[in-house]
């Protein structure tokens, strides 16, 4: 993708994981009075074309977040993030869509230029942090589908595995600071809440 076009691309927010760290899935989770996920979708809405969420068919929380629900497919179910990619990568082919990018549930400080510097490094491509590679955070050509669901036949369920094999461009994002942040505990989620009532502070008095 030599320049990026936003119609032509899909987002997906995966929350497929069970969150037994958290007592419940951290998906739907109060963020700043908005669920986990919702956060996430609205900093990736001025970004795509559409947000797709991907969460069990059968969650009756899902609806909260205000975003088409894409739950995996029967065959993959249970299979981890791939199979929420996969289901996803289909729902984006099948709207007309040339590209996909993926983002977990739980990163509140997602970077707002994530999918314009994805997309100048062409699909697929994935993330660098500071912190090293960051596979749940890509941008998937829609004809990656076949390659996903090869690796999900073969047991090889592995975001960061495919995109190797793909040959993903690695797209730094070493000045992102705390844009990779996941919460998997309830201290690294007060935390980060605690981070973002900072920010907002500043911004406000900073306008």
């Amino acid at each position: 993708m030599a320049e990026y076009h936003k119609r032509a691309v899909a987002a997906v927010v995966l929350a497929g994981g069970a969150s037994s760290r958290m007592g419940r899935p951290k998906a739907y989770l109060p963020f700043l009075k908005v669920p986990l996920a919702a956060r996430v979708i609205d900093r990736l809405r001025p970004q795509a074309a559409v947000v797709y969420f991907n969460a069990r068919a059968d969650d009756p929380e899902a609806a909260q977040v205000g975003a088409p629900l894409v739950p995996d497919g029967d065959r993959w179910r249970g299979a981890g993030p791939l199979a929420g990619v996969a289901a996803a990568l289909a729902r984006a082919h099948g709207e007309g869509f040339g590209a996909l990018v993926t983002a977990p549930c739980d990163a509140p400080f997602l970077p707002l230029d994530l999918v314009a510097r994805l997309a100048a490094a062409g699909a697929p491509a994935v993330a660098v942090s500071a912190h090293g590679l960051e596979p749940m955070f890509a941008l998937w050509p829609v004809g990656a589908l076949s390659a996903v669901e090869a690796a999900l036949a073969s047991g090889r369920a592995s975001p960061r595995s495919v995109l190797q094999a793909l040959l993903a461009a690695h797209v730094s994002f070493a000045d992102s600071g705390r844009g990779f942040a996941n919460l998997n505990t309830r201290e690294e989620f007060a935390a980060a809440e605690a981070a973002a009532l900072l920010e907002t502070a500043q911004a406000g008095g900073a306008g």
